[in-house]
């Protein structure tokens, strides 16, 4: 069998691998996940790593994605290269987690009540993009902790792992997530000064598609229409069930989910933000790879899901990357010229979606953009740095984001005979609204500007409802009749929506 040199940063490490084995398989059965937004398919070039030795020669792919200079010094593209004999790796990339948010309103409210764990439990929001988990005993919360979701290695967005699931990759999907939970778990127990086994008692959030992929049920519904999830959730699993570290026996709370593709994270977000105990209308928006959005409106709540895909993650950008010490977080507009801010005050080596939203509200306020998203000027790009440049292809991803979380929005408040002025509040959930400036958004046309004012930002309100499960039961009843009253509109099927979405597509 062929040797492989892995150079990691803590030295090297030798590995015996089968010949003709994929480099990105490689690097992920070593523990080295690759982003691979694009889902192994070459599209995207971000799993680039050096390589040398006995491989496999660069394929269209890996010379469409790399240039002649990159190809010549060794650079590869791992969901692309396979070794074919003896040969030496280094990764490019490793995710860092600095950004990701792991707190959120509504988390410590309340006393605990009948709690759904005796000793020590956690709540866990498995997302899209990233997973974040917190620690609790019966005098309150003990820590937390975050981690990227090491699904992203098989897709950006939940589509792509669906159809690996569907390829026969299921216990494959499933595996890697229920290990990166089990690390959280053991990092906070480990740091609280406990042990994983006194863990009894845990409630699990996240969109429909994840629930799914942690659980190991077939996912095949949610491919095509109609779109009937085979399992809305609403249940308790033991723990050996999900291969978690804790005792086999220990029950785990799944949060019921509204339907194919507004989940549990939804329900528990909606839990969190309370704006269904309240008499007046109100929103509730959580921006990020799977737009969805709920109006709560004369007692009845009416839900969407919009494909906003994962240019808010920073995934699908030239140079997009996740917040991590050297993303451009911000970016800011004066005297006819734009300045950035990185994460760490570091040097600028790509953008987060925060900063991705900034970038375009700069553009059109120095006049580099007009309202189509064409760059106004001759060159097909801009530089913000020296390193990072914005293209005019960021500028569509960005663009096609957008118009379909507003064409959402709008869609519900048409629907239900609602004007954005008439809601009290707007309530902005989840990791990449916790750190996304509203007056960008509203720049943009992300979100109504008569909204910008009311808005109210929870953090991540999924985890935070989780979290209020896990202490109070009785509030689990709640959450369920939530779900099961919620409307979910039908996007693809609404003319308004069509509509609306080529008309929002404009600044």
């Amino acid at each position: 069998m062929p040797t492989l040199t892995l150079l990691l940063e803590d030295g090297p490490r030798t590995i015996s691998v089968e010949e003709g084995a994929l480099a990105a398989d490689v690097l992920g059965r070593a523990g080295l996940d690759v982003d691979m937004p694009c889902g192994g398919q070459g599209r995207c070039g971000k799993c680039r790593v050096w390589a040398s030795g006995r491989l496999s020669p660069p394929d269209s792919s890996e010379r469409g994605a790399l240039s002649g200079e990159e190809l010549r010094t060794g650079f590869r593209l791992a969901c692309r290269c396979r070794i074919l004999g003896d040969a030496q790796l280094r990764p490019a990339y490793r995710a860092a987690v600095s950004q990701i948010c792991a707190s959120g309103a509504g988390e410590a409210s309340g006393p605990v009540q009948d709690p759904l764990f005796h000793t020590l439990g956690a709540a866990v929001d498995i997302g899209t993009t990233t997973l974040a988990a917190q620690l609790y005993g019966r005098s309150g919360l003990l820590g937390s902790a975050a981690a990227p979701n090491p699904q992203r290695t098989y897709g950006a967005d939940v589509i792509s792992r669906i159809g690996r699931a569907m390829a026969g990759d299921g216990p494959v999907l499933a595996g890697c997530i229920r290990r990166a939970v089990s690390a959280l778990l053991e990092q906070m127990c480990r740091a609280a000064g406990r042990d994983t086994r006194e863990l009894d008692g845990l409630a699990i959030t996240g969109n429909t598609a994840m629930l799914h992929l942690l659980t190991g049920t077939d996912p095949s519904g949610l491919a095509a229409a109609p779109f009937q999830a085979r399992e809305l959730f609403g249940k308790t699993v033991p723990a050996g069930a999900l291969e978690l570290p804790c005792p086999p026996d220990t029950p785990v709370y799944l949060p019921r989910c509204v339907s194919a593709f507004v989940g549990g994270d939804i329900t528990t977000a909606l839990l969190a933000s309370g704006i269904c105990r309240r008499p007046k209308s109100a929103l509730l928006m959580d921006i990020g790879t799977n737009g969805e959005i709920a109006l709560w409106h004369k007692g009845e709540l009416l839900c969407c899901s919009t494909a906003a895909g994962p240019a808010f993650e920073g995934a699908g950008l030239s140079q997009g990357m996740q917040g991590a010490p050297g993303a451009i977080d911000h970016v800011s507009a004066a005297g006819g010229r734009v300045s950035v801010h990185t994460i760490g005050d570091r040097p600028a080596v790509g953008i987060c979606g925060s900063g991705a939203i900034d970038a375009v509200a700069a553009l059109l306020a120095v006049g580099a953009l007009d309202e189509t998203g064409c760059f106004t000027g001759e060159a097909d790009e801009y530089p913000l740095t020296g390193q990072v440049r914005f293209t005019q292809q960021d500028i569509r991803q960005i663009q096609l984001a957008k118009s379909a979380i507003r064409a959402g929005t709008e869609t519900l408040l048409h629907r239900a005979g609602v004007g954005a002025q008439e809601l009290s509040q707007a309530a902005v959930a989840g990791g990449f609204g916790s750190y996304v400036d509203l007056g960008s958004a509203a720049a943009i046309g992300l979100v109504p500007e008569e909204l910008v004012g009311r808005c109210r930002v929870l953090g991540n309100a999924a985890l935070a409802g989780a979290a209020m499960l896990l202490r109070r039961g009785a509030l689990a009843e709640e959450s369920e009749s939530l779900a099961r009253q919620a409307k979910t509109l039908d996007l693809a099927a609404d003319p308004y929506f069509i509509e609306q979405y080529v008309e929002q597509m404009l600044f």
